[in-house]
């Protein structure tokens, strides 16, 4: 049996070379985790929050597709000590095991060992790289050491009506820490033994000895039946040996959490979900708190900003934000806004709505115009009197993308006219 080090050096590896095609026409122009979110950050800065205020501070990023936005955020952002001999370092798709870009997530640390050959972890936590949570993966990792586990997967509960959604994982009756099935997307799946309206979706972070991960990867290249994914051929590899286990969400304990946002996760997979996730920072007690400075989410703002303004106090031409969320360098000019996320250098003229939106970077929003349940992208500009979100039709004739649930994105750049 393989003795298991409790005071132990870990390597984090975030997967962050996804393409993101469900949240076109936000990634047409950048890779997923570099998509902007909740005003200054984009959604790798979860994921590395997450790691290093677990204390684990040498990370190596796996880029690939449209990454030059995401290379640049994390070289100015995430700098580390390197006299202590700690880095966040992105590394892309280097085909240093052949002629080949990666082809699935298992398949891209194959192709970085590289990276375990020069730290040499006693144990790898791999996460991904676009999805909105607080997780102490240091409290994973202690269970994985203590169950001696060939690999442990961290899940969250979800109703059990949606486990058609997930990868859900089916635990041991004798012991709800080791995984009994692994499932994709199962319109069958059986409750918790604990909590039967419930069952246990994989949230796509998981924790290995660093030899157990080196020799998975380097089998799983060598088989050509595989997809080289690791919820689709790493994961039921250990489950089948009955090595596998699961790490329950619920349990992981965050200083500085509410009752409202504890255990909360949300995969911005889809532009409704990303809207969505987006919506849950700016109520009065929010869903999601980032004002949590106990477990902060750390960024950059790139740029000198002034604070934000609100000008004008006449009637009809005040200048407000109501339940919102307003960055630096951002300017209310006798317009409305409510029920928003503003992003910095922001500009909403005199007379204009914005209700229910998300506002990009240096978006322009011109005099009495009008923004509902909308997502603007980063330079975009409505001259005086356009409108999006009102009249879907019309918005769908002009290009613009029109979600199931009735959000509108405009792409970068664009300039909408009345």
């Amino acid at each position: 049996m393989r003795r298991r080090k409790r005071s132990s050096n870990v390597l984090a590896i975030v997967l962050a070379g996804g393409e993101g095609k469900r949240l076109m026409p936000l990634t047409a122009d950048r890779a997923k985790p570099a998509v902007p979110f909740g005003g200054i950050y984009r959604l790798i800065d979860f994921a590395l929050s997450n790691v290093v205020n677990s204390g684990y501070l040498k990370v190596v990023v796996l880029t690939q597709y449209k990454s030059h936005s995401l290379d640049r955020h994390i070289s100015r952002t995430w700098r580390m000590s390197h006299l202590l001999g700690n880095y966040v370092t992105p590394i892309p798709a280097q085909q240093r095991m052949g002629k080949q870009w990666y082809m699935g997530s298992a398949d891209a640390i194959y192709q970085s060992l590289n990276t375990l050959d020069d730290e040499r972890p006693d144990y790898v936590v791999v996460v991904g790289a676009d999805h909105v949570y607080r997780m102490d993966f240091s409290q994973m990792v202690q269970q994985h050491i203590e169950t001696q586990a060939g690999i442990t997967v961290a899940a969250i509960r979800q109703p059990i009506s949606l486990a058609d959604q997930f990868g859900v994982i089916e635990v041991d009756p004798a012991d709800e820490r080791k995984i009994g099935r692994w499932r994709e997307k199962p319109k069958d799946a059986p409750g918790l033994p604990s909590s039967p309206n419930e069952v246990l979706a994989s949230m796509g972070n998981y924790v290995f000895d660093a030899d157990v991960l080196r020799d998975i990867v380097v089998a799983d290249a060598e088989n050509e039946a595989s997809a080289h994914d690791m919820g689709g051929d790493i994961v039921p590899h250990f489950v089948d040996r009955g090595e596998g286990w699961v790490y329950d969400f619920a349990y992981n304990e965050i200083p500085g959490v509410t009752d409202r946002d504890r255990a909360y996760w949300r995969d911005v997979g889809t532009i409704d979900s990303y809207y969505e996730a987006n919506m849950d920072l700016i109520a009065i007690h929010p869903i999601f708190n980032l004002y949590n400075y106990e477990w902060p989410i750390y960024t950059s703002q790139v740029g000198n900003h002034p604070p934000a303004k609100f000008v004008h106090n006449e009637t009809g031409r005040l200048g407000e934000a109501i339940n919102s969320a307003v960055a630096s360098g951002a300017v209310i000019s006798g317009a409305r806004v409510e029920g928003s996320v503003v992003s910095p250098l922001v500009r909403v003229n005199s007379y204009a709505q914005v209700h229910d939106s998300v506002l990009l970077e240096a978006a322009r929003i011109g005099r009495k115009a009008v923004v509902e349940k909308a997502i603007l992208d980063k330079n975009v500009v409505l001259e005086d009197g356009a409108e999006v979100g009102v009249d879907h039709a019309r918005d769908l004739e002009r290009g613009f993308h029109v979600s199931d649930d009735g959000v509108v994105v405009v792409p970068k750049n664009t300039i909408v006219r009345a």
